[in-house]
């Protein structure tokens, strides 16, 4: 008997929604069945953000402890790229703090990546596109080609491990609450980073202590991202193939909330077994527990 030879079934969100009308016993008929079907299907995203760890959003990310600017009496980075796009980068110093001279918006400078890009600390204000910044040491001056966007840094969710690489040594970093970073007598303190703490606002800021003592350091660390939006029909969902029937039957129930009341309580029922099957194999093979953001640390 021959076999199909394929491996890449997948459903877009226009088969998604479908499969999931079907299960309601209706049919989609109108644009704003569409529409509120993928309302439904980013608002269950969310819930998923609150259940536990989608391993398949976890990544890995490196973070330069570049010395910031000598007037700031912290060390705090953004969580993943905060990248403003420049005429040109040369003359400016990392650690130094840019000013817009329209908007008034500052930064510091983390990162130059190229002659034309440089990395920043998460911005006190909004800088506008074709505004000239100045540097505060180095008075040097560019214009800005193109605005900040804060979306990669805002679709964090938590994160998880943090190591210090030090000449290619990585050594562990103790996560602490805000209570225990405040309660800190002397944040000014330099040295080598050994804790961390994740400030969890709209845009995730990783605040490290003591201050670096040098600027060759870098911080390594596994972030949990957003699933990625449910927007065009012809999209494919951020999910792996085993949790397409948990997707399904998650979409199924929460349309019927709206449209079908009588079949709700199956279609809950049918989604927590489907949502925990899926979950009971999403874990890092080695480590016993289902590994949670809201942990302090992750231990092997």
């Amino acid at each position: 008997m021959a076999t199909s030879g394929s491996v890449d079934f997948n459903l877009d969100m226009a088969e998604l929604t479908e499969e999931a009308f079907e299960r309601c016993g209706l049919e989609l008929r109108t644009g704003y069945d569409s529409k509120t079907a993928r309302r439904s299907l980013n608002l269950l995203f969310a819930d998923w953000a609150n259940r536990g760890l989608n391993l398949w959003t976890v990544e890995q990310i490196t973070q330069s402890v570049a010395q910031l600017s000598t007037s700031s009496s912290v060390a705090t980075y953004p969580i993943g790229a905060i990248t403003m796009t420049v005429g040109a980068s040369g003359s400016f110093s990392v650690g130094e703090t840019i000013t817009g001279g329209t908007s008034g918006a500052t930064a510091d400078i983390i990162t130059k990546p190229s002659s034309t890009t440089m990395t920043l600390t998460v911005p006190s204000g909004i800088f506008s596109a074709s505004e000239t910044i100045t540097g505060s040491s180095s008075a040097a001056t560019t214009t800005v080609s193109s605005a900040v966007s804060l979306s990669d840094c805002q679709s964090t969710v938590d994160v998880l491990e943090v190591v210090l690489r030090r000449s290619d040594e990585d050594v562990g970093m103790t996560r602490i609450s805000r209570q225990e970073y405040l309660n800190i007598p002397t944040k000014t303190t330099q040295g080598r980073p050994t804790q961390f703490y994740i400030n969890r606002q709209i845009t995730p800021t990783l605040t490290i202590w003591p201050l670096p003592e040098n600027s060759t350091d870098s911080l390594i660390y596994y972030r949990v991202r957003r699933i990625e939006d449910a927007d065009a029909a012809t999209n494919n969902p951020d999910i792996p193939f085993r949790f397409l029937p948990c997707l399904v039957a998650g979409l199924a129930y929460h349309i019927s909330l709206k449209k079908a009341p009588q079949r709700t309580q199956i279609l809950k029922m049918f989604y927590e077994e489907e949502f925990e099957r899926a979950a009971s194999q999403d874990i890092d093979h080695g480590i016993p527990l289902r590994l949670v953001p809201t942990y302090q640390s992750l231990r092997v």
